[in-house]
């Protein structure tokens, strides 16, 4: 990694609102909180009780609904046990989805990077839930199928560990499932033991994460009650030797990019501004997004949802309008409400005022592939921009840490009264 320059100020043209967001975000969790139990147990028992008899299946079947009934287009965010069991398809993926904390990608650095944030590379793989209850684990990926379930060292995780705790015991995890070695790593912990952690801080939820994890054996080698290890991920203080090791130092894992978590952050559910994505060629395989063959396509593609009024807008709460599209082209076309449209960005590209898009050059490309569930967010959009165009890369991370670290150790002046 080159050696910071600490003679130039970190700054780059604002493209986004992310601090602005970043500091409601803190704000908000501080004024309110969450039925973190009741969103935990829903959570629980749906990724047991949801039936998926086919592994890595994405079952393409619509919600049940009586007759004469309308249905939803998109679920609400809070269901019970029995509305989530009967969800299917894109409503049931829309609902999973929903339930997994979403970093945003990086567009800017924070403020006080080292001093409120962490940083770890991210490992490669599947990310799923994992919760273990009542003498078995099941994991699933955030579209609603099963991945795996099997025994585990987890607490109520296997039917000869745990035989005199609590039948409604249970514990959630947050991980990515490895495929090279077989292993899932945990990168949250929502639930210990019945415990809800949703409102705790990450400062918490990480030392909890830690210390609690190998006390029960999960990550040691698969056994006959424990078919698959878990492991944990370093997580270092965003300062410079952190930011070293994250990038640089070895990782038994293959690395797909690095993730930052605010130190006071809660596990919220949905895309956070709290936690952050970003990636370079050095520590990920896919920097720029491919296309359905795995190519990198010559312009830059995004995925929109259709709204009522034409407008086509990203996954984002508030979302944010990208275009509109005719009346008569939809109506040609065969478009409806909540269809997810993918577009190329032409030659005219995106273009900014004062943090925000002011006009986006986009060239209709079809429908997008049923399996998603989601627009593309902002911040992804952006972040796929910058790389092509103008990246973020680790100087300007080491830039800014240097920047906060003189700024703390320059003399302040003191008023002395009398």
């Amino acid at each position: 990694m080159a050696p910071p320059d600490h003679r130039r100020p970190y700054k780059r043209p604002a493209i986004s609102d992310q601090q602005r967001r970043r500091e409601l975000s803190l704000l908000r969790q501080a004024q309110s909180r969450l039925d973190a139990q009741h969103r935990a147990r829903c959570l629980a028992s749906s990724v047991l009780s949801l039936e998926n008899p086919e592994p890595d299946s994405v079952p393409e079947l619509e919600l049940e609904s009586k007759p004469g009934e309308e249905r939803s287009e998109a679920p609400p965010k809070e269901f019970d046990v029995r509305q989530a069991s009967k969800l299917r398809g894109a409503e049931a993926r829309k609902w999973f989805a929903r339930q997994l904390m979403l970093p945003e990608w990086m567009i800017d650095v924070p403020d006080r990077l080292s001093q409120d944030w962490y940083v770890f590379a991210r490992p490669a793989g599947k990310r799923c839930f994992v919760v273990s209850s009542n003498g078995a684990a099941v994991s699933r990926l955030r579209n609603g199928s099963i991945l795996h379930r099997f025994p585990s060292a987890l607490p109520s995780g296997a039917r000869t560990r745990d035989v005199s705790g609590s039948a409604q015991s249970y514990s959630i995890l947050d991980c990515i499932f490895h495929e090279p070695d077989q292993t899932y790593y945990a990168i949250d912990m929502l639930c210990w033991r019945g415990y809800s952690l949703y409102d705790c801080t990450a400062e918490f939820r990480f030392f909890w994460l830690n210390s609690k994890l190998a006390e029960t054996g999960a990550c040691e080698p698969p056994s006959q009650y424990h078919r698959y290890r878990f492991s944990l991920v370093p997580v270092y203080n965003c300062d410079h030797s952190g930011l070293h090791a994250a990038y640089t130092g070895a990782a038994p894992y293959v690395k797909d990019g690095l993730l930052f978590y605010n130190k006071e952050a809660h596990y919220q559910t949905g895309n956070t501004p709290l936690a952050l994505v970003w990636k370079d060629e050095n520590c990920s395989q896919y920097v720029i997004d491919t296309d359905s063959q795995g190519n990198v396509p010559k312009q830059q593609q995004v995925v929109l949802e259709l709204q009522e009024d034409g407008k086509l807008t990203t996954s984002d709460d508030p979302p944010v309008v990208f275009g509109c599209l005719d009346g008569d082209f939809i109506q040609k076309s065969g478009l409806c409400l909540g269809n997810l449209l993918r577009f190329a960005i032409g030659d005219g590209g995106l273009s900014f005022v004062d943090g925000g898009l002011d006009k986006a050059d986009l060239c209709y490309l079809g429908k997008s592939n049923r399996a998603r569930a989601f627009a593309d967010s902002y911040s992804k959009i952006v972040f796929q921009h910058m790389v092509r165009h103008s990246p973020l890369k680790i100087d300007d991370f080491l830039s800014s840490i240097s920047s906060s670290v003189d700024q703390e150790n320059q003399p302040r002046d003191v008023e002395m009264a009398g």
